[in-house]
């Protein structure tokens, strides 16, 4: 009885061994949003991303990620295919530059170059900052939106806003401890301005600078006819817009088996 004791002991400190490992990784893919001028269409690619990440195993089923991802979106009511966008023509471009937490779940066991299986699905989900600030060309030039309040507010929305990322994918055990990762992931992110469009046009006497009132009703550019009426809708009236990043990974990890006879 000792003896089996001490066996299963054994086995259980080299299985955990196992699986207290780090790991690195870079990633490159897309990037999209849904908002004010992307409504229904959840995967359309409208950007690139890149990043990379420092991840801890804690079993061959949990660990936690801490990742940094670069990702573009952008968009134009001019190539909607949507009469009242095209007619609206607002347009916009955004850096998001995110830092996020995430825990990721494994529904095999996994282990590279130790488990049997060779891949895995998983899920993940966390919580982020993400840094951002839409901007515009206009006769020619790119200019900040933020600073020009185009909806009439008091002050410039905040640079930073808070995002809850989760999605999932597949891992792939390729080559010793190499893995190839494909994976899919939306933020929920707490602003409505990503895209520089929330709620209603303003009162265009309320806008000082001749350059805010010109980007914030850009509906009669090409027409001569302006239709921003003060009051009047500009945005889809949704609280919050989403981002999502899509694309492929390479990591490494680390595995350093201390087993003790």
């Amino acid at each position: 009885m000792p003896k089996i004791l001490a066996g299963l002991i054994i086995t259980f400190v080299c299985s955990s061994a196992y699986a207290q490992s780090w790991e690195v990784g870079a990633r490159m893919g897309g990037a999209g949003y849904m908002g004010d001028l992307n409504t229904n269409n959840p995967i359309k690619l409208s950007g690139v991303s890149a990043g990379g990440f420092v991840k801890y195993n804690f079993n061959p089923y949990l660990s936690a990620k801490l990742g940094y991802t670069f990702g573009n979106i952008n968009a134009a009511d001019s190539l909607s295919s949507n009469q009242q966008f095209r007619d609206r023509n607002l347009s916009f471009s955004t850096n998001l530059h995110e830092a996020s937490l995430t825990g990721e779940f494994n529904f095999l066991d996994y282990v590279p170059s130790v488990s049997k299986n060779v891949f895995t699905p998983f899920v993940f989900a966390g919580a982020g900052l993400v840094h951002y600030s839409p901007t515009t060309v206009y006769a020619g030039d790119r200019y900040d939106l933020r600073q020009l309040t185009t909806e009439g507010q008091g002050t410039p929305y905040s640079k930073m806003a808070v995002a809850i990322p989760y999605g999932a994918g597949i891992k792939y055990n390729f080559s010793g401890r190499l893995n190839l990762i494909a994976d899919i992931g939306y933020r929920h992110v707490r602003t409505d301005f990503l895209d520089d469009v929330s709620g209603n046009y303003p009162d265009a006497a309320g806008l000082n600078n001749p350059l805010s009132r010109a980007l914030s009703d850009r509906s009669g550019e090409r027409t001569g006819v302006y239709l921003g009426t003060a009051g009047t809708q500009r945005g889809d009236n949704r609280r919050f817009d989403t981002y999502f990043f899509v694309g492929l990974s390479i990591s490494y990890t680390f595995i350093t088996p201390k087993c003790y006879y």
